[in-house]
């Protein structure tokens, strides 16, 4: 028999999460059944929609997430035995799965192998060439179709997503604010090309905007809501367009007492705004486009990426509330 360590929840979180709100315990997993696999967790991440859809869950569960796992026992010929497999498994150690979506409490991905990334570490299946890569490739081309010479900005800046997205905008030939929350996001997006970040802590932002973006925005990709995102979309352009990614400055709130933040309605309807929410499943049947071009930018040298690394299973809770206080640079990881 293996023993599978796991972390479930065993009170909903209020305000920012508490390690007391997650406990470590261990079972047993049964033998193998036809069709099904075992993977053993090499990575995990640890990301902000988990507390978004934290208020779904119920108590007693395995907490949500993703990871890359090596397949060490198989019954099931699609998943053989020393592959890597990207799965929505949870925070797990060990995972049986049979290879179809085992999550039903958020919208998931169904696990597939992790395709060939040369010598690239595996760790970016969670990252630049996962759910966040994919997340800022679909969620800004798509929704916000940047054209060259547009001024684009840029919120949680310093995350997985931010940072990628002003980097696929630089790509298409925009200039690109990035807004974030320490000088020291502020100097690493910068050196990622971003034309102007500001730091929204230790400035007035009304002004840094018009000083950054004299002629105004035409696309944002809002990843915090609230209302920094209130005062830059009162400087968009006549038909801007707004992909609201996310909303993080809400998320270590109770759902029925959401911080309050200036209307917006007079910027959309003058300005004649689009503005359209997304979850990046809804581009599942194209997954693999969206890695396989951020591959492709990675290999080219336009695309860099940065991960903080948390060791230890043990940890994952601490990696997830550094997350959610801002301390990370990038993608967070938790290595087993």
């Amino acid at each position: 028999m293996v023993k599978a360590r796991r972390f479930i929840l065993v009170k909903n979180f209020e305000d920012i999460p508490k390690e007391t709100d997650l406990q470590l315990v261990e079972e047993e997993l049964p033998a193998l059944k036809d069709g099904q696999f075992l993977s053993e967790a090499v990575y995990l991440s640890v990301d902000p929609y988990m507390r978004a859809y934290s208020h779904q869950l119920r108590e007693g569960i395995t907490m949500i997430g993703s990871q890359v796992a090596k397949i060490v026992q198989s019954r099931n010929k699609d998943f053989p035995v020393g592959k890597y497999v990207v799965g929505d498994f949870g925070w797990r150690t060990h995972t049986i799965s049979d290879g179809n979506i085992a999550n039903v409490y958020v919208n998931t991905i169904t696990p597939y192998l992790l395709p060939d990334i040369g010598d690239l570490p595996h760790s970016l299946a969670l990252g630049t060439l996962g759910m966040p890569g994919n997340t800022a490739y679909f969620g800004f081309l798509e929704v916000c179709k940047p054209k060259p010479g547009e001024t684009v900005v840029v919120t949680g800046a310093g995350g997985a997503v931010g940072s990628h997205v002003g980097q696929i905008a630089k790509i298409r030939g925009c200039r690109v604010i990035g807004i974030t929350g320490s000088d020291e996001k502020c100097n690493w997006i910068k050196s990622l090309g971003f034309d102007h970040a500001i730091n929204y802590k230790t400035v007035n932002l009304h002004t840094a905007l018009a000083e950054a973006a004299p002629r105004g925005i035409d696309c944002y990709f809002d990843n915090v809501g609230g209302e920094v995102s209130s005062i830059i979309i009162q400087h968009m352009n006549e038909f801007g367009r707004i992909s609201v990614c996310g909303s993080i400055s809400s998320y270590n709130s109770d759902i029925r007492n959401l911080p309050k933040a200036t209307v917006i309605q007079p910027s959309v309807v003058f300005q004649q705004l689009e503005m359209k929410g997304f979850l990046v499943t809804h581009w599942n049947h194209r997954w693999m486009e969206g890695i396989k071009q951020n591959l492709q930018w990675i290999q080219e040298g336009r695309l860099k990426y940065k991960e903080t690394v948390t060791e230890g299973f043990e940890n994952m809770t601490k990696a997830f509330i550094s997350l959610l206080t801002g301390e990370n640079l990038g993608k967070a990881i938790v290595k087993v």
